[in-house]
Order: structure tokens, then C-alpha cells, then sequence
């Protein structure tokens, strides 16, 4: 294992701030894999996983049982883990301006395809390796005007020519799930069923350029602007949702780790792994199938379904109690499908998002992602 330190712009003087690479495998081998955790730095048992990762990984390693390279990034936000704000941590957004640190990654695929079409051929493995050194000298052109810029930038830069991204998140509240890309949804089954997602959420764009997406997106977007050109989607990217907030502990940690290797020999970069398939605990569904069940009104939330429950059309997932009047409204699904995350916060203001079902017969527009 090789370990890199990363310094990141300062925000201020005498305040400095790191990232913390860990590298296993060959260096610049192909299969790349890139794994990032806690990009939200409030959702914790991502690092935790992340954790229980290295060892397995440094194991691996030991017994030459890496084809490739395997690039871990403990903690993907130092930024976000130092935000306390009057006793609450505060990872998902920048305190300096509000900004989501999983949104507004560049969108790559313009810039690349200007650069790349006088070399493209009718050769797909030479298109693949002329489009990541692209994406890479595109990467490398960013400029950041403040900190979570540069952060970003960095993140995306040692991703972005990567065969596979997983980008370790977690919920409020929620069962195991999983976000990747219509066009790859065969291998995001895979990983799915490795790791026991009770969801598996599929798009070709959810909105806002979240980073997995900024390393996928590229390669299905340069297929449709070069269609003349044989071009494969190099980079299979998901965001996994390690269940809720509160879920830390050794035991599903290490089992998480276990599935993300199990999914990784899978693909042929962990070798001499035992068998170990897992029979899928769901069918992919759209994202733009995915119900948000709203508050309609301030008020006091009363659960009747949790995470992991099926729900079919017209039932009742939730109470919102008047604190004024004391009158209840009930908030009913009108999709079936699984519940696979609710809210932490027992009260509601107007438009709060309560939870979230799996479903199959809605078909929302626009970010189908929450803020």
C-alpha cells in the first residue's frame, strides 16, 4: 500500500487541509479502480467501511491478488468534517455558500469530444485510451476560485479516467441502495447484489452533475456526439447508499467490505476470491420512478411504514400533526414499491421530503435527485 497526502487550496491563512490517498496494486495498471468515502462528510459509516476496506485490500495486495490499481480515499471531504455548526455536524453542505459537496461537478464531454475528434478511430480500444487521457487534460485545465472547488477538481482528477467509480454514501434513515446509470444497469445488479441493496435506482441523468456521474456521464454523452466513432462506456460509476446515518457498526462494516470485494473480483480485479454470488434482493426500478412523499405543512411526523417495508398505492406512510390545531393529515404513496429511506427530523416544514419509495409507475422530470 502506498499512501499519498494531498494538500488542498486554504481557505484562510494558517489553516491547512489534506487528502488522504491510499494506492494498492500496480500503479497506472488497468483495471483502475476509484473508491471514495463520506463525500457528505456526515455520513459516516462510509468511512467506517472504508476502514474495515484497507486491510482486505492490503491482504490482497500481499498475496499478488490485484490485476490493477486500486485507489482508496478514506475521507473524501476534510472540508466537511471540520463543520460543526451550534453542536451539529454539517458535511453535506459548504458553510461558505450553501453548496452541495455531491453537485456541480464539471460536465466534461463538450471539451473532450473538441479535443479528441481529429485522433478517433474505427478502433474502440484506442478511441477508450485517447478519451481518458482526455478527460484527464480536461481535469487538469479546471481552475477553483475557493476550497471546495479544489477539492472537487482534485476528487474528480484521480476518478476520472478510473474503469470503475464507487462514491460510499449513506441516507438519514434507509435500507441499502444504489444509484448508476439506464445503460449500465447490468453490472450496477451486480454490485447490488454483492452488498444486498434492497433498491437499485437507475438514470441517465438525475440532475446537478453529482460525481459519480461526472465520471460516466462523459462516455455515454460522447457516444451520442460521435456517433460516427466506436466509443464504449469505460466507466461504470455508482453512488452507494451504505443504509442510514446511525449504521456504524463493525459488523455491517465489515460485511460491506466483504461485497464491495466480492463485487470487485467480479470484475476481474480481485483475483483468487472464493465463489461467493448473492442471489439480487431487488429489480433495478427508474429513479424518475422514485417517490418523494412531501410534507405538506409544518408539523409533528408520525411513521406508519419503515425502511425496507412494500408499500402499494393508497397507503398511509405518514402523519403530519398540526401544532396549532392539532388536525392530522395522512400522506399516502400512489406508487407501489419498497420504502427504502425516510427523514431523521420528526418535524416537517412545508415541501421537507419525508421519504422515499421505489416505484415503477410514476415518471418524474427535471433533478430527480434531493437538494
Amino acid at each position: 500500500m502506498q499512501t499519498q497526502t494531498i494538500e488542498l487550496q486554504s481557505g484562510s491563512p494558517g489553516i491547512r487541509q489534506s487528502l488522504q490517498v491510499l494506492r494498492f496494486g500496480k500503479p497506472g495498471a488497468r483495471p483502475k479502480v476509484y473508491i471514495q468515502s463520506a463525500l457528505h462528510a456526515d455520513e459516516v459509516p462510509a468511512i467506517l467501511v472504508a476502514q474495515h476496506l484497507v486491510p482486505l485490500l492490503s491482504q490482497a495486495e500481499v498475496e499478488g491478488r490485484i490485476a490493477g490499481e486500486i485507489v482508496l480515499v478514506p475521507f473524501a471531504n476534510p472540508i466537511g468534517l471540520g463543520q460543526t455548526l451550534l453542536g451539529q455536524h454539517q458535511g453535506r453542505f459548504d458553510l461558505r455558500d450553501g453548496g452541495n459537496f455531491n453537485r456541480g461537478y464539471a460536465e466534461l464531454a463538450a471539451k473532450v469530444a473538441e479535443r479528441v475528434l481529429p485522433s478517433l478511430t474505427q478502433d474502440m480500444a484506442h478511441n477508450t485510451q485517447t478519451i481518458r487521457k482526455a478527460l484527464v487534460q480536461a481535469v487538469d485545465a479546471l481552475t477553483a476560485a475557493n476550497p471546495t472547488q479544489d477539492l472537487k477538481i482534485k476528487l474528480l482528477g484521480m476518478a476520472v479516467d478510473a474503469d470503475v467509480v464507487l462514491d460510499l454514501h449513506c441516507d438519514t434513515d434507509a435500507v441499502m441502495h444504489v444509484y448508476a446509470l439506464t445503460p449500465q444497469a447490468a453490472i450496477a445488479e451486480q454490485l447490488g447484489a454483492a452488498l444486498g441493496a434492497r433498491a437499485l435506482l437507475l438514470a441517465t441523468e438525475s440532475g446537478d452533475s453529482p460525481f459519480d456521474e461526472a465520471c460516466t456521464r462523459p462516455w455515454f454523452e460522447l457516444q451520442k456526439l460521435l456517433p460516427e466513432y466506436p466509443i464504449d462506456l469505460a466507466c461504470f460509476g455508482a453512488t452507494v447508499e451504505l443504509r442510514g446515518e446511525a449504521d456504524t457498526s463493525h459488523l455491517l462494516a465489515e460485511q460491506d467490505a466483504q461485497g464491495l470485494c466480492a463485487f470487485l473480483a467480479q470484475r476481474g480485479v480481485l483475483t483468487g476470491m472464493a465463489e461467493s454470488l448473492r442471489s439480487p434482493q431487488c429489480v433495478p426500478t427508474p429513479l424518475s420512478g422514485s417517490e418523494p412523499i412531501t410534507a405538506p405543512h409544518a408539523g409533528v411526523v408520525v411513521f406508519h411504514r419503515t425502511p425496507g417495508e412494500r408499500v402499494v398505492a393508497g397507503d398511509v406512510i405518514a402523519d403530519v400533526v398540526d401544532a396549532l390545531t392539532g388536525n392530522v393529515t395522512q400522506l399516502r404513496c400512489k406508487s407501489d414499491g419498497l420504502l427504502y429511506a425516510r427523514c431523521g427530523s420528526r418535524w416537517a416544514v412545508p415541501g421537507k421530503r419525508l421519504a422515499k419509495i421505489a416505484g415503477t409507475s410514476l415518471a418524474r422530470t427535471g433533478k430527480l435527485l434531493s437538494p
